[in-house]
């Protein structure tokens, strides 16, 4: 679901930690973006995370 279809970046786990250090589960999700890219000479819309759009932003200048 939550996963870029340029890098593979997905959904990380981890922990929240309070002041005390007590651990509770937490997920770190990527910010995905759904976009309209050429590809091949033609228009295709992908979920890509912003690091990649920022990649396929400088390539294209």
């Amino acid at each position: 679901m939550a996963i870029c279809e340029q890098c593979g970046k997905k959904t990380a786990f981890g922990h929240n930690r309070s002041h005390s250090m007590r651990a509770t589960k937490r997920q770190f999700k990527p910010n995905l973006q759904k976009i309209s890219v050429y590809e091949n000479g033609r228009m295709v819309r992908k979920t890509l995370c912003t690091r990649c759009i920022r990649t396929l932003v400088k390539s294209s200048k």
